[in-house]
C-alpha cells in the first residue's frame, strides 16, 4: 500500500485532532465541575475585569479573584487544545482535499480549510494576550494587600 505525502499528513493530523479533542474534553469537564465565581455570572464582567487589569485600575477583591481565575484558565496548557483542535480540523480538510486530487491543480474549495486555521490562530492570540496579564495581576494583588 503506497501512501502519498498528503495521505500521510491527513492521517497524522487526524490522530492529532483526536488527541486535541480529548484534551479539550478534559478542560471543559474541569471547568464545568468548578464552582463558578460570583462575578462571572454577570454579563460583561469578563471584559470589564480584564479592561481594569490592563489599565491597572484599582480592583475589588472579588474582581481580583475573578481575574486570577481567568488568567489561570488561559495559562493552562489544556486551554490551547481548543484552538489546536480547530487548526487540525482545517489541516485535515486541506490535506484530505489535496490527497484526493492526486496531483491535479487545487481549486479554491480545497483551501476552505484555511478559515478554521485563521480562527484558531486568532483564538490562540487572544488566549496569549490574557495569559500575559499574570504580572499586572500579581501587582494588583500586592497593591490591594498593602491597602488593607
Amino acid at each position: 500500500m503506497a501512501y502519498s505525502l498528503y495521505g500521510v499528513l491527513t492521517i497524522v493530523v487526524a490522530a492529532l485532532g483526536l488527541t486535541f479533542v480529548a484534551c479539550a474534553f478534559l478542560l471543559v469537564r474541569r471547568l464545568e465541575e468548578r464552582k463558578p465565581a460570583s462575578l462571572g455570572e454577570h454579563v460583561g464582567a469578563h471584559k470589564a475585569v480584564l479592561a481594569k487589569l490592563r489599565k491597572r485600575q484599582p480592583m475589588s477583591q472579588g474582581e481580583i479573584d475573578y481575574a486570577r481565575e481567568i488568567v489561570s484558565d488561559c495559562r493552562s496548557p489544556l486551554a490551547y487544545s481548543i484552538p489546536a483542535t480547530l487548526f487540525s480540523m482545517g489541516c485535515f480538510y486541506v490535506f484530505g482535499c489535496l490527497q484526493q486530487l492526486h496531483g491535479a491543480t487545487p481549486s479554491v474549495r480545497t483551501f476552505i480549510g484555511v478559515l478554521p486555521m485563521f480562527g484558531a490562530t486568532n483564538l490562540t492570540v487572544q488566549l496569549l494576550r490574557v495569559a500575559r496579564l499574570k504580572a499586572p495581576l500579581q501587582q494588583a494583588v500586592t497593591g490591594s494587600a498593602t491597602n488593607v
